[in-house]
């Protein structure tokens, strides 16, 4: 009986967290984002950025998706671009309830890298990496040919 519900216990515990460890990049890529940006999980939260030209959106979520409100916190965004990495730094702002904003004179091309760095007030100091021109892979993980083998298969 002890045994039964151990193992009932131990099940429920790694179907609860189950969803946390498939935070890889990849995972997040394809996931649907609500403002159309590129998804990061970091700690306790999930990070959406919309990056353009001069321009940083970065939303806040926890890993329901529940907005999670920036008023008081503080962050940065480290952007490097090229082979020679230049690095442009640019402060995040608060903005609306779950957003930080900022702008700076950067432009975006597919090497473009960028860091963030948030804080919230009384909350740990979280990062993330960001790669906002980087083509989505086809099928999010899935093999060419769809994923049934049949890679090798000439018709």
């Amino acid at each position: 009986m002890k045994r039964t519900i151990s193992s009932a216990v131990l099940l429920v515990t790694l179907l609860i967290c189950q969803p946390l460890w498939a935070h890889t990049d990849e995972s997040m890529d394809a996931m649907p984002s609500p403002h159309g940006g590129q998804i990061r999980g970091t700690g306790p939260y999930h990070l959406e950025l919309v990056a353009k030209d001069g321009e940083l959106l970065l939303y806040m979520t926890d890993h329901l998706n529940n907005e999670i409100k920036t008023s008081g916190g503080e962050g940065k965004a480290n952007i490097q671009r090229g082979k020679a990495r230049s690095r442009i730094t640019v402060k995040l702002e608060p903005s609306q309830d779950n957003m930080f904003t900022g702008r700076g004179d950067f432009q975006l091309d597919p090497t473009t890298v960028i860091v963030v760095f948030v804080k919230l007030p009384e909350q740990d100091a979280y990062g993330a990496r960001f790669t906002p021109l980087k083509p989505k892979s086809v099928g999010a993980g899935m093999k060419t040919g769809g994923g049934h083998g049949h890679d090798d298969q000439h018709h």
